[in-house]
């Protein structure tokens, strides 16, 4: 993304009277009017500027605010904020590239020209920024999506794209959004959490980390549910990053997101279909593709759909060792929701047939939640029984969150179930915790 923390104040003398807000406005207008005669805008929508060419603008920018009705009595704050705001608006996201910056924002959410609010260790606050008006707010999303090749029209009224930084962005219009053009962009983080990152916020013990790391090692297929911003890619990531390096990885995703760092890996992104319905790549699509491509493990951000089937199928023909997150409330509802997304394909299974291909190919559930506090936790690790008796229940408890201990809301505990993937860890003669399932 674009950068202006380098911008110094001029070096005129500032007015013994500073210029009030609304003489400010007077001046920006000014200045962005002539701007828009002397900049390319078809240029600045559809490519990333150089330093050089951002440079170039600062300082037209600053010529322009000289030649202005009372330019020259603005302060030199006043100037670097001004230089800055019409910057932000010509070849940035206006009101949000300072959002975009701040890396104490997860989370930004544009609710029409007027609101916009921020996520902030977990929580989510407003701002007190605003667009200038609805077409600013157009042109910031014709900034987005100029640069990936995608578009927003009232026949296609939603689409996903990512910023070059990697932060993800989905942008909503009319008819769908009411009060909108909305948008809500996920920012992507550089860093990629560990263990022990994770056990310092008591999101898990160190005992649970250690058998996590097991099951990534012995291949065991993973799915992580939770919540919406509940932590799950986060947890996918920290998984992933544990993967053999000389194993081949094929990550599938919506918008890419998922960091892995020094492995041999493939990323593969769906693509939306046209204005006339065609060219469009499904994450069905990919995932078939994916399994010609001689993959070791499939990452799949999120399934969501059909698309189900064909992971539940890459699990049971050989690609142990896979792993996807899924929205889900509960670790049982997850398996219905496979259940159901499978049973969505246009293929004849029935029922049976596709609890019996969830049990084969899905080893282990990770669930997450987010609390009122903003803080994530792991709440569930339950074991997919394969073979079932009369009367057995599907899902088995091997670690729940006991909410009355630790200090930080909760700590994951055993619940005396062992499961019966043990003796794959112990053939590898990976060593856990003494104890751990006591």
């Amino acid at each position: 993304m674009l950068s202006f923390n380098n911008i110094k104040p001029a070096k005129e003398k500032g007015s013994a009277n500073p210029i009030s807000g609304k003489g400010l406005d007077r001046i920006k207008d000014q200045v962005r009017l002539k701007l828009s005669t002397l900049f390319d805008s078809k240029q600045i929508l559809t490519k990333e500027l150089t330093d050089e060419e951002k440079a170039q603008a600062r300082e037209q920018i600053d010529r322009q605010i000289t030649k202005s009705e009372n330019g020259s009595r603005l302060t030199p704050e006043q100037r670097v904020r001004v230089v800055t705001d019409l910057l932000y608006e010509i070849i940035g996201l206006g009101p949000l590239e300072a959002l975009i910056q701040d890396p104490s924002v997860a989370e930004i959410m544009v609710n029409g020209p007027n609101e916009i609010y921020v996520e902030r260790n977990g929580k989510i606050e407003p701002t007190d920024l605003v667009f200038r008006n609805g077409d600013h707010l157009v042109y910031v999303i014709e900034r987005i999506l100029a640069p990936v090749g995608r578009r927003v029209t009232y026949a296609e009224p939603y689409t996903d794209a990512r910023l070059p930084d990697g932060s993800r962005v989905n942008i909503s219009v009319q008819p769908i959004a009411i009060g909108g053009p909305y948008i809500t962009i996920r920012k992507f983080s550089r860093e990629i959490l560990s263990f022990p990152q994770l056990i310092q916020r008591g999101a898990l013990t160190e005992q649970v980390a250690g058998f996590l790391r097991a099951c990534v090692q012995v291949k065991l297929n993973l799915v992580i549910s939770g919540g919406a911003s509940s932590g799950k890619t986060t947890l996918l990531d920290i998984l992933a990053d544990l993967i053999a390096p000389t194993d081949r990885i094929i990550i599938i995703e919506d918008t890419a997101e998922i960091q892995l760092r020094n492995h041999h890996v493939v990323r593969l992104e769906m693509r939306p279909s046209s204005v006339e319905g065609r060219l469009e790549v499904t994450i069905r699509d990919l995932l078939k593709n994916a399994l010609r491509m001689r993959p070791d493990r499939i990452i799949v951000g999120e399934v969501r759909g059909e698309e189900a089937l064909d992971m539940l199928q890459a699990m049971n023909t050989g690609h142990d060792g896979s792993m996807t997150t899924l929205h889900a409330n509960g670790p049982i509802d997850v398996l219905d929701r496979i259940a159901t997304m499978a049973l969505s394909a246009p293929l004849e299974l029935t029922e049976t047939a596709v609890e019996r291909q969830i049990r084969a190919a899905i080893d282990l559930i990770v669930h997450l939640e987010r609390r009122a506090d903003g803080a994530r936790r792991i709440t569930h690790i339950c074991e997919v029984r394969t073979r079932l008796k009369a009367g057995d229940e599907p899902l088995v408890d091997l670690f729940t969150l006991d909410r009355e201990r630790g200090a930080s809301g909760g700590q994951l505990v055993p619940t005396g179930a062992r499961p019966s993937f043990l003796g794959r860890i112990q053939e590898q003669q990976i060593q856990l915790p003494p104890g751990l399932f006591s």
